[in-house]
């Protein structure tokens, strides 16, 4: 890779993995998409479970942009740029991980304890402990569910773009990351809490279907913004690099 390329790179996988890592730690608070928007909240019915809305996890507001980086990654770089940018956002979530547990072990200074008082946080060790102690089964669950999806994104990708060449940018990539959104989806809901939390089934699948709604959604809204990183990466690179990175990229996948 020249300069430019390397630069490309980095910055790509730099952006990639803070994303990665921030979904993780906002990914504590729920949410109502509904109410956010100042509208009455859904009432969806699925698998005989009624009353459901879009109450998310935060950090599906960053996991559509992690999406996205990993179809840019995947065009210019190809499976090994993208297995490389997935395995070490999943190291350093797993890093993340204990160095919290480290934290949360440590015996609070007695000061600091009352100092969210005014704020209505009595406790704010407790608070600490409470917003950063995810449950070992929602990180284990989570990680997998990161790393399946990701290498799932990648062969599908690849796949799309065999069968149309390099047109289409907006099937392979949308279509990469509805079919990777959906296996993540369940499978962090399926480990995190039909595993972990004992919870019926047809409950985990049923908040499986609403979220990736919402990703199926957000997905397709985000197709234009594709096609307007590309036109910025390729005036970055100017047309010859970039189109030698895309041919070995595909080339090598």
């Amino acid at each position: 890779m020249n300069q430019k390329s390397t630069r490309l790179f980095y910055l790509l996988g730099a952006f990639f993995v803070a994303n990665a890592l921030l979904a993780e730690f906002v990914g504590v608070k729920i949410f109502s998409l509904e109410k956010s928007l100042g509208i009455t909240p859904f009432s969806f019915s699925f698998f005989g479970v009624e009353n459901l809305s879009f109450n998310l996890t935060a950090g599906v507001l960053l996991w559509p942009v992690v999406f996205i980086m990993t179809d840019i990654i995947n065009e210019y770089f190809g499976k090994k740029g993208v297995r490389l940018m997935s395995y070490t956002a999943a190291g350093l979530i797993l890093y993340a991980y204990i160095m919290i547990y480290f934290s949360i072990a440590i015996h609070p200074a007695d000061f600091w304890i009352g100092t969210g008082e005014q704020k209505g946080v009595p406790d704010m060790n407790a608070a600490f402990n409470a917003i950063f102690g995810q449950g070992l089964w929602i990180i284990i669950g989570s990680l997998i569910a990161f790393l399946i999806g990701q290498l799932v994104d990648v062969i599908v990708f690849h796949y799309l773009r065999r069968k149309t060449g390099e047109s289409k940018i907006w099937l392979r990539a949308t279509g990469s990351t509805l079919v990777s959104q959906f296996i993540d989806s369940f499978v962090v809901l399926f480990v995190a809490f039909y595993i972990g939390a004992d919870w019926n089934l047809t409950l985990v699948l049923a908040i499986g279907v609403v979220n990736y709604l919402y990703k199926f959604i957000v997905a397709v809204a985000l197709t234009p913004f594709l096609y307007i990183i590309h036109g910025i990466i390729d005036r970055f690179l100017g047309r010859e690099e970039s189109e030698r990175l895309m041919e070995q990229a595909a080339s090598d996948s």
